[in-house]
């Protein structure tokens, strides 16, 4: 207190300062990633997720309740009863040196071997109704090892077309744990990335 009885203006101001300082540290030391939140941008992960949504997520090896694969990563195909956002398996952010733009935050569908033909594992609900086999898939075989991923609201594999190739385990950055609806547009209008359309 000032000496005339009131709090001091740099106590009043340094306070939630610290307290926001603390609740950042909690919430790495917590998920193991920085940032620990992300914003979604678009609605590809609805109905579960939606744009405006704020998700906090966790280093892909922490929190896992079941058996993985050794990144950590649950994959729908593999999750024998674990779900996370209303499905099976794990939803995971990702960067791909293909894809510009802020991170995708799909779901693992399952994983393929380099040179592998995954057509035969797909579901076809999931391909374009005029691909018939591996040939007429960009990533088909697999160039290299990595997950096949979808957006719940998706028609198609992200695979299935020339977007994004099988997600490698170190483009990885994140998994999804907690979903906190609209909070995020906060964080998209600041960034000038909050569309309404």
């Amino acid at each position: 207190m000032s000496r005339d009885g009131r709090p001091s203006l740099v106590r009043e101001l340094l306070r939630p300062f610290v307290v926001v300082v603390v609740l950042g540290v909690v919430l790495v030391g917590v998920t193991g990633v920085w940032p620990p939140m992300v914003a979604v941008e678009s609605g590809s992960m609805g109905p579960h997720i939606e744009k405006g949504d704020l998700v906090v997520v966790t280093e892909p090896s922490r929190w896992t309740a079941t058996a993985t694969s050794d990144s950590g990563v649950v994959t729908a195909r593999r999750a024998d009863g674990y779900r996370r956002f209303g499905g099976p398996g794990d939803v995971i952010v990702f960067d791909t040196p293909e894809w510009e733009g802020s991170p995708i935050i799909h779901r693992a569908q399952f994983h393929v071997e380099a040179g592998e033909n995954w057509y035969g594992r797909a579901d076809r609900s999931y391909l374009p109704a005029d691909v018939d086999d591996c040939t007429e898939l960009l990533h088909c075989p697999a160039p290299h090892a990595g997950y096949i991923t979808k957006g719940d609201a998706n028609p198609h594999y992200d695979q299935a077309h020339d977007r994004v190739a099988p997600v490698r385990t170190q483009w990885i950055r994140s998994k999804g744990g907690i979903r906190v609806p609209e909070l995020g547009w906060v964080r998209l209008f600041l960034s000038g990335k909050a569309t309404f359309a």
